[in-house]
């Protein structure tokens, strides 16, 4: 598939809901605090994969932070969560305010005096139409109510760019503390795409997770010590490419999208659906934190120029404003973009480039308007039609908590999606922290359909190329395509088909 550069951007918080803005002087001044010259409290961050926590930490050290991972939430959180929360709040909440206060609370177990004055707790916040926006309050409630009042929280603005609010003295969120970060998850990205091509065709049972645990250890010192990437992303696709693999094993390709929590964590809150998927003998596609942060900037791209032209008091921000709005996000798109293209291919292209944002919401206009702000929205609409259109999945299933509106609202659509295009596959799920073998039933059903289509595919490509299965697997070892980071075509959606089109190229 072609590396599209589409569009990205962030829209600007409402008003009544905006973090104030200030100048860098301002900002310089009221973060004066951050920094190793005077390290703060150790800050704890969770909610993504193994693989994000490791790279994160090694960027958060770069800057001369402390900094710890929240362990995976797992039922006894959700558990806990729920003893402090209340019937409005979705599972994300519940796991995370459960890991969070059981953290500290075994902290305080251990003999460490005052937990509230040794960390504090960074996240993402944003406001609209998901409860997102609420969850700082759920976890100051939680931390009164266990004695823990105090913990500071760092909110980032997942919509505010380099203009957030500066309030948290314990971190400077200016350009560098972004870069870095940013940086973090695109390896970490790159990294679990890469073991999640690999495992399921893994001779030996482990050797990928070895292999992954191995490239962990040296990103997070890379990022720490601010170490060349491309010197990493090499040592890393050679110790991948130790890992003996049999590519011709023929598996249906799960596209996982949703509800960003809900599709990224690897704990009990989506039933370890990647490992289960996993030993139900599916490669799993998961969603790219990077696709998030390219689809923000999109958001902030329409943003603008809708409101060209338009005067202040018509929702308009002057056309020098507008201008340099434009150039920023359009310099922000170009770097993420850049940046993650030129790292996929120093692991030998085996991880998909980002998907196109403007050809997202082509796609999702006619069921689902791309101006309907919350959630990941059209996307959602726009990466199901997306991943059948170009053969990326044989299953797409999209996972959110219950109750999720702005997920609910795109599902709603999505049945209309199947009608007009009849050869996809599509599965929502909700979460609820029960309710795990019903889900799981629902999704073995489907997964019964996307093996006949994997197969399908892969005997029909064989058959047209003319040629046997045992030679095909002679000729895949002796052109070295039997590697983890080999480059394979992405003419079809299973990668034992795309490895006999390689053979036929």
């Amino acid at each position: 598939m072609p590396e599209y550069m589409g569009g990205s951007g962030r829209p600007p918080s409402p008003p009544t809901l905006r973090a104030p803005r200030h100048s860098r002087g301002a900002l310089r001044q009221r973060n004066s605090f951050a920094g190793p010259e005077q390290p703060g409290p150790v800050l704890l961050y969770g909610g993504l994969t193994r693989a994000h926590h490791a790279c994160i930490k090694g960027a958060l050290e770069s800057l001369g932070y402390r900094a710890e991972p929240l362990p995976v939430p797992d039922n006894r959180d959700l558990a806990l969560g729920r003893q402090y929360g209340n019937r409005g709040w979705c599972n994300p909440a519940y796991y995370t305010v459960g890991s969070l206060v059981r953290y500290l609370e075994a902290r305080r177990a251990a003999g460490e005096a005052r937990p509230a004055e040794r960390y504090a707790f960074l996240t993402v916040s944003s406001c609209g139409p998901c409860r997102f926006g609420m969850y700082a309050d759920a976890y100051r409630k939680a931390f009164r109510e266990t004695g823990l009042d105090g913990v500071p929280i760092v909110l980032i603005d997942q919509v505010g760019g380099l203009e957030q609010d500066a309030g948290a003295r314990w971190v400077r969120l200016d350009h560098r503390f972004f870069v870095r970060v940013v940086r973090a998850l695109m390896l970490a990205d790159l990294l679990n795409e890469l073991a999640a091509r690999t495992r399921p065709y893994e001779v030996r049972a482990g050797a990928t997770d070895q292999a992954l645990d191995g490239a962990l250890g040296l990103a997070e010192v890379a990022l720490s010590r601010r170490g060349p990437i491309g010197r990493l992303l090499r040592g890393v696709r050679d110790l991948f490419d130790q890992v003996a693999v049999d590519p011709l094993q023929v598996k249906p390709v799960v596209k996982v999208t949703g509800e960003f929590w809900a599709q990224t964590t690897e704990g009990d809150g989506n039933y370890r659906l990647r490992t289960w998927l996993e030993s139900e003998g599916a490669e799993v596609r998961m969603e790219p934190v990077t696709a998030w942060i390219d689809y923000l900037i999109w958001l902030g791209l329409d943003y603008v120029r809708a409101r060209a032209g338009l005067r202040p008091r018509e929702g308009g921000v002057g056309l020098a404003r507008t201008v340099g709005l434009v150039v920023g996000l359009r310099l922000a798109q170009t770097l993420v973009r850049t940046a993650y293209a030129r790292y996929r291919r120093l692991l030998g292209a085996r991880p998909d480039p980002l998907p196109p944002q403007h050809l997202l919401a082509r796609y999702a206009r006619p069921y689902y308007c791309p101006d309907l702000r919350g959630g990941e929205g059209h996307a959602e609409v726009g990466k199901h039609i997306h991943a059948f259109a170009h053969r990326q999945a044989h299953l797409v299933l999209s996972v959110k908590p219950f109750g999720c509106m702005p997920s609910t609202m795109s599902d709603g659509t999505q049945y209309k999606v199947m009608e007009d295009y009849p050869g996809s596959l599509f599965l929502p799920v909700e979460t609820t922290g029960d309710g795990e073998a019903s889900v799981k039933s629902r999704i073995q059903m489907a997964l019964f359909e996307a093996r006949a289509r994997a197969r399908q595919e892969f005997e029909a490509v064989l058959a047209a190329r003319g040629i046997a299965l045992a030679e095909a697997r002679r000729l895949a070892a002796r052109r070295g395509l039997a590697r983890a980071t080999a480059r394979l075509p992405r003419r079809w959606a299973g990668t034992a088909a795309n490895v006999v089109e390689a053979l036929h190229a």
